[in-house]
């Protein structure tokens, strides 16, 4: 199975690879010929093939994974503002497509559909696939402390978002819906809850968003705040009836032309009951998925981006964050704190997205990290 898998991943790598050649797009930038793949996105019908290492220290650390990654670049629409007719850019259509393998036995396959509707001045997501996970999560005992829990999920998610812009401001409003189907595996059935086993989560949410960056792929400034309220309960189809209130906050800031500032807040809050892989966790370069689990989770972080030359760029973060569980008090848990370094090369003017590697330090052990654009998504 996992040949056949591989050999799918090569296989759309050097379809990608065929199509750029047939259209003889070329990989140099136009205005200083350094290695460029603007036009190759642009042009060549949208499609990028988009190979990434794996490098999560929570799905064993090492995988490979191969997307292929439509462009559609919307044509500005002619707006009137204050009476007066102008050209109102706007987002990118992105579609993609893929499958990734890691070596803790972990794989995946999805589809995403991103896009704006511009007679309905609303921006929409499709989100689906399958999911073949391990994981590990913790949990502290009175005696015995701290104990790690190996876990398998198999899970088919389905999530899909539309919202409208209010006026013609940054604020959009709209709804989210989550729909995901689940069959769990422990090692060890004596903290597991059976309803768990074979679960459907049924969530539709509220959302807020306000979205004021100059460019959605590496921003140099704007705010980028999204709030989600969601509710599952059993008259939606669910098994588990709880609700949950997430809020997060992105600031870009120049602070000179060439050294820009971001800056991260997010807070969550989740309360009924919900099985254990719902529930937030403290989300950090450095730190595993799911390490720090909480029904209240609380993280900063701050990134510098200075772009030494036009191409290339360091960068260095900082980031710490808490998670309770309901039946601790705030006080008890401690921060958790992790930061690194790394690096950014310009890959498309155009679109002024870089990409390039991070080396973070949590509190248990390194990791790293390749970067397609920001590494702050919402």
């Amino acid at each position: 199975m996992k040949k056949e898998k591989l050999l799918l991943i090569v296989f759309v790598f050097c379809s990608g690879l065929a199509i750029a050649q047939k259209q003889k797009v070329s990989f140099k930038d136009s205005l200083d010929h350094k290695l460029d793949l603007s036009d190759w996105v642009l042009t060549a019908h949208g499609f990028i093939p988009f190979p990434s290492i794996i490098t999560e220290p929570g799905l064993g650390g090492f995988g490979g994974a191969m997307f292929g990654v439509f462009v559609d670049p919307n044509p500005p629409y002619r707006d009137s503002v204050d009476g007066k007719e102008v050209l109102t850019r706007v987002k990118p259509n992105i579609y993609g497509a893929g499958g990734a393998v890691t070596v803790n036995g972990t794989w995946m396959m999805g589809a995403a559909a991103i896009g704006v509707i511009n007679k309905w001045r609303s921006n929409y997501r499709l989100v689906t696939g399958y999911a073949d996970v391990n994981l590990e999560f913790y949990r502290t005992f009175p005696v015995i402390g701290e104990k790690r829990f190996e876990f398998n999920i198999r899970t088919i998610p389905i999530t899909g978002q539309l919202t409208k812009q209010i006026g013609k401001s940054d604020w959009y409003a709209g709804l989210n819906y989550l729909f995901l189907k689940t069959e769990l595996g422990l090692t060890n059935f004596e903290f597991h809850d059976e309803k768990a086993i074979n679960t459907i989560i049924s969530r539709p949410s509220v959302l807020i968003e306000y979205d004021g960056r100059d460019n959605i792929f590496t921003p140099d400034r704007g705010v980028h705040w999204v709030t989600l309220i969601g509710n599952s309960a059993d008259w939606l189809g669910s098994d588990y009836s709880y609700g949950i209130v997430s809020s997060t906050v992105f600031y870009w800031l120049p602070v000179t032309p060439t050294l820009i500032s971001g800056f991260r807040a997010e807070v969550q809050n989740l309360w009924g009951e919900a099985p254990f892989y719902m529930l937030p966790f403290v989300n950090l370069r450095g730190i595993p998925v799911a390490r720090y689990q909480g029904n209240t989770i609380a993280t900063a972080e701050t990134e510098w981006r200075w772009d030494f030359s036009p191409r290339f760029s360091v960068v260095g973060f900082v980031g710490t964050g808490k998670g309770v569980m309901k039946e601790d008090s705030w006080g008890e848990d401690s921060w958790k704190t992790s930061g690194g370094a790394g690096a950014r090369y310009l890959i498309a003017r155009k679109l002024k997205l870089r990409m390039g590697i991070d080396i973070a330090r949590g509190p248990e052990e390194w990791a790293y990290y390749f970067v397609f654009g920001t590494s702050w998504r919402k």
